[in-house]
């Protein structure tokens, strides 16, 4: 029994030694974004009609990667258009006079790892237009969502305004604890509002219209965050 016991051990043994390391691959690199180039108004696309336009997507390829997955976001209504691909370029049909953002995500067949590129943003041109409306402004804090403890009060609001004309003028802040906040400070000419009142433990919402030189607005939509 014991010699029987003995040569299972060094069969298992043998076996064990016989296996080979496995391999692991590296998770996939981002890709790096080339056009449309970021904040600019796409002129290039190839136009289908009065109201879209087809456009060409490209990027450099990342390493350790075997396809590509494209979002592209309408600012405006926020409605997405995602496309899965092995290539680094594909065309997509799009509205015209429309704030657009954009990335892709990296993504491999041995790796459940991804990387998304950074996020770009691009105004897809329409007919005659030598003005643009400004981006939707990018809010940066408090967040959608965000639990945040003030300071003695107060809190800073923070967001990121962007412009293909680079007109920027000022920005109108909305701040209340219901769905149609108030406005608390209008034509402010910086990305940020400090020592913002607010009651502990409450719900709020908030929103930033962005106003260019031309008197084109956009509305960064509605946000909600919490206080403790």
């Amino acid at each position: 029994m014991k010699r029987i016991l003995f040569l299972l051990i060094l069969f298992s043994a043998i076996i064990s030694c016989g296996k080979g390391k496995e391999t692991i691959t590296p998770p996939p690199t981002a890709a790096n974004l080339s056009s449309p180039i970021n904040n600019e108004a796409c002129n290039t696309g190839v136009v289908v009609s009065d109201s879209e336009s087809q456009i060409t997507f490209k990027w450099q390829a990342g390493t350790n990667v075997n396809t590509y997955v494209l979002t592209v976001t309408n600012l405006l209504t926020k409605e997405q258009v995602i496309q899965t691909v092995s290539s680094t370029s594909t065309e997509i049909t799009l509205k015209r006079n429309t704030p657009y953002s954009w990335l892709v995500t990296s993504k491999s067949n041995k790796n459940t790892a991804t990387a998304d590129s950074e996020k770009w943003k691009f105004y897809n041109a329409g007919l005659a237009n030598s003005s643009y409306a400004p981006y939707p402004a990018e809010i940066i804090n408090p967040k959608l969502g965000q639990i945040i403890t003030p300071n003695n009060g107060k809190i800073t609001l923070e967001w990121k305004g962007a412009d293909a004309d680079n007109d920027i003028k000022n920005y109108d802040i909305y701040l209340g604890n219901t769905k149609t906040p108030l406005l608390i400070k209008g034509e402010h000419a910086s990305s940020t509002l400090a020592d913002v009142s607010v009651n502990g433990n409450t719900t709020y919402y908030w929103k930033v219209i962005t106003r260019d030189s031309k008197g084109n607005t956009s509305d960064s939509g509605l946000f909600e965050f919490k206080t403790k």
